[in-house]
């Protein structure tokens, strides 16, 4: 899909978007808000590699004292494809109990290759009640119509919002704006979106003229790096990793109370560490176990380890951040 805006038609969007963002949002069926900073939780490993469940409830206790919006796990930032389907159901209650009496809305991956074992891991998370799912794009799938009876299939079966993630399907099928806002009107708990697919601005601007019904919540994602410019055109909110989850809380906080030149200065040390990962393999790793949310660094994706250089070069970075931490670094 090609979409091409005059600076007049950008301009006409950014308002109509930002009065959109002022209206009426479904909520979950718990009364929890689809806004905000919804993190993709990371996946613990024993030094065996099994999922460490204790480090896997605190890391929910981690993300509610941080004051984020909502958690989502698992995606492809949880390392979702290296999870058995077994894993993935007793992750799933794992989190559901720990989430239990906590603020974040607690959002569960249902995605699976095709519509068959899409169908038991959502009917699994389903009766698990969490307050909405999400799921990517079928790899398996042959065509447009494919994704129509993929997710027509899974909005039939939840009794709760659904949100799309854009990418990570079949190559070369794209899901369209046109039909993310067929199926949105067709089926009243999608139009829930994780908006990654190229170009994102100009596909979150023009699903935003559709807001609020049938679009409903439109969300970046890519760590959120764009998420100051997203913020400014008023969509609702990001779903980058858990690392600064913190950060990322007092970021949406920051804009929901109109402080924009905090929101750059806070962001700006923020990237400073995002933008390590291109440069560090594992920061990720390595920031997991030095704030304590982990106790290993393991990774069913690779093991890490970090030189003297690239260890002062975290630090010094991490140094810039840490102050506004609201889960504070151990010593």
């Amino acid at each position: 899909m090609s979409l091409t805006y005059t600076r007049r038609d950008i301009f006409g969007m950014i308002g109509a978007t930002a009065a959109a963002s002022r209206g009426p949002r479904l909520f979950a069926a718990s009364g929890k808000p689809m806004r905000g900073a919804f993190i993709i939780m990371a996946t613990p490993y024993t030094d065996a590699k099994k999922i460490d469940h204790e480090d896997l409830a605190g890391e929910v206790d981690f993300l509610h004292r941080c004051g984020v919006q909502g958690m989502v796990w698992p995606q492809l930032a949880s390392e979702y494809p290296n999870l058995k389907k077994e894993e993935r159901f007793e992750g799933m209650e794992t989190l559901v109990k720990a989430a239990k009496g906590k603020k974040p809305a607690l959002v569960l991956g249902v995605q699976a290759p095709n519509i068959d074992e899409m169908i038991e891991v959502a009917r699994y998370a389903e009766k698990l009640q969490p307050d909405a799912v999400i799921a990517m794009p079928p790899k398996e799938a042959k065509s447009l119509d494919d994704y129509r009876a993929y997710y027509g299939a899974l909005c039939k079966l939840a009794k709760r919002p659904v949100f799309i993630q854009t990418t990570g399907g079949a190559e070369g099928i794209e899901p369209t704006v046109e039909f993310i806002i067929e199926m949105a009107t067709k089926y009243p708990n999608f139009g829930y979106v994780k908006e990654e697919h190229n170009p994102v601005l100009e596909r979150l601007i023009a699903m935003a003229k559709h807001r609020p019904s049938p679009i409903k919540s439109l969300f970046g994602g890519a760590a959120g790096k764009a998420w100051p410019y997203e913020m400014r055109h008023g969509f609702d909110g990001t779903m980058p990793g858990a690392m600064y989850s913190d950060i990322y809380a007092q970021l949406w906080e920051l804009h929901e109370q109109g402080k924009r030149d905090d929101v750059r200065d806070l962001f700006a040390k923020l990237l400073l560490v995002i933008n390590l990962d291109a440069h560090i393999p594992g920061v990720r790793n390595y920031i997991f176990k030095r704030r304590g949310i982990f106790k290993t660094s393991k990774s069913r994706r690779g093991d890490h380890t970090w030189s003297e250089e690239a260890v002062a070069e975290i630090e010094h970075n991490l140094a810039a951040l840490a102050p506004h931490f609201r889960v504070r670094l151990p010593a």
